[in-house]
């Protein structure tokens, strides 16, 4: 394993924000001192350095082994091999990855870094559960072309457990009860902080653990709408997709709904990890009405809440469609 300094590996950025709407990310993979590769996406890391003298504080989370004084910012440095409980023994921690997602800056400690590697979200698979357990912090499996298998970390997970579940606040509900959202998001963590959302905009709701899976479904439900001469969007008010999802991404599950008539009218909403402006921009080229970085349950209420009241308004005053 390489071990840059000052993330050399991080270079031309622009030009992978070129991948949106290609079902294409690049992978950053590294090492926690045993045989299995792990990797975290590209745009997550900020940089790429030798551990500096780490600060050591009492009552820290679990993982968490104290705080670095980086740049002039004071940020939390996680062990991942003790939070994934492997290769404990054998890590040496001499690398940090500084992360940037969800508006939380953190540095991970690692054996090192390998390289960057491009892979197509289609031959990214879910792991299965009866591998990797129910409280896995493993979101994602893919192989590369060599043979070699890859992990992709669960960042939604590592930060619920880093820092905690966010706490929902009360949510003024939307003003008809009769509204429906359907959302995308690989992560069990997320899924579990949506529907939280949801419940609390007294909504009903559907969900899809990847974008393959929620395109399919999409298309039944606008099939069947349309086969019934109703309009999709009077029973489907808003979608909510994540940006990186297995098998199809985001992004071109987003263009996939904006090319397709039967979908006018129904806003998406892009929920993610991936926070940077780069990203935001990367969203409106394939036509997301709204980006909101996770997870901050109340910007996320106060996004939804009004294109969801005003395409159920819309959508009381539609004609119905010839089948």
């Amino acid at each position: 394993m390489n071990n840059p300094d000052n993330g050399n590996l991080l270079d031309a950025v622009d030009a992978r924000t070129r991948l949106a709407g290609s079902n294409t990310m690049e992978l950053l993979l590294f090492s926690l001192g045993t045989k299995e590769t792990f990797a975290i996406n590209v745009f997550k890391v900020r940089e790429i350095t030798r551990t500096p003298a780490v600060t050591r504080a009492p009552n820290l989370p679990h993982a968490v082994e104290g705080v670095v004084s980086l740049r002039g910012s004071i940020i939390p440095v996680i062990s991942l091999s003790k939070l994934i409980r492997v290769g404990e023994a054998e890590c040496s921690n001499r690398t940090m990855m500084v992360t940037e997602f969800s508006r939380h800056v953190q540095g991970f400690l690692m054996n090192g870094v390998d390289r960057i590697v491009r892979v197509d979200w289609n031959k990214v698979r879910a792991p299965d559960p009866m591998l990797v357990g129910d409280d896995s912090y493993i979101t994602a499996i893919t192989e590369l072309p060599n043979g070699q298998l890859v992990s992709i970390l669960d960042v939604e997970h590592v930060l619920a457990t880093v820092y905690g579940e966010s706490e929902v606040p009360e949510l003024e509900p939307v003003s008809r009860a009769d509204s429906a959202v359907f959302f995308a998001d690989d992560s069990s963590v997320a899924r579990k902080e949506i529907v939280k959302v949801l419940d609390m905009l007294e909504v009903s709701h559907q969900h899809a653990g990847n974008g393959r899976e929620a395109w399919e479904r999409l298309q039944s439900m606008a099939s069947r709408a349309q086969a019934e001469g109703e309009p999709l969007h009077a029973r489907l008010q808003l979608i909510l997709t994540d940006a990186e999802m297995p098998e199809m991404d985001g992004y071109v599950l987003t263009r996939c709904i904006k090319s397709d008539a039967r979908f006018d009218g129904i806003p998406v909403v892009m929920h993610s990890s991936l926070s940077s402006e780069a990203n935001r921009s990367m969203g409106k080229t394939v036509g997301v009405d709204a980006y909101v970085a996770k997870f901050e349950p109340r910007v996320l209420a106060d996004t939804l809440r009004p294109l969801i009241s005003n395409n159920a308004a819309h959508a009381a005053h539609t004609p119905e469609v010839p089948a």
